[in-house]
């Protein structure tokens, strides 16, 4: 998540609760600035969750492509549609490998699921086996994690062996 979207997660959150602080009568401290400060803890607690999620995933995508010893670069090859939401919650999205060369190839693709204003939501690592010559196979990418809003997803890197 980029700075300016973890300090738009920090404010929004820190508005919510500080103006849920006093109608809930969770804290013993009911004045403006304990409810302030609380609320401050708290969206500093979930930006730092958030991150945490997302470096996880990050690390995870980084060690797939490392599995792909010698890949040529393919990111042509991929392509996705449009993102849908799944039974479980997560976002989806299909994902198309097309191999141009004369023989049997396998592909790492990163798709990155961005929010409306670009920030980066989530990142996932999508493996297609055995993609025949000159032929084409479909797999689904998907959140690792329930994404709220407007979701968009794309390729950042494919590679194949």
């Amino acid at each position: 998540m980029t700075r300016h979207g973890i300090r738009g997660l920090i404010l929004g959150t820190a508005a919510t609760a500080a103006l849920a602080a006093p109608l809930t009568g969770c804290s013993d401290d009911t004045t403006p600035s304990g409810a302030v400060s609380n609320a401050a803890s708290a969206a500093s607690s979930l930006a730092s969750e958030a991150g945490d999620t997302l470096a996880s995933a990050t690390a995870e995508a980084g060690q797939k492509f490392d599995e792909f010893k010698n890949g040529v670069n393919a990111k042509g090859d991929a392509k996705v549609s449009d993102v849908s939401t799944g039974t479980d919650g997560r976002s989806t999205v299909k994902v198309t490998v097309t191999n141009s060369t004369s023989s049997s190839k396998s592909y790492a693709v990163q798709i990155d699921f961005r929010d409306r204003s670009g920030n980066l939501l989530d990142t996932v690592v999508v493996t297609v086996d055995d993609v025949a010559a000159g032929a084409a196979k479909d797999a689904t990418a998907r959140s690792s994690r329930t994404l709220s809003g407007e979701v968009t997803a794309e390729v950042t890197r494919a590679v194949r062996n």
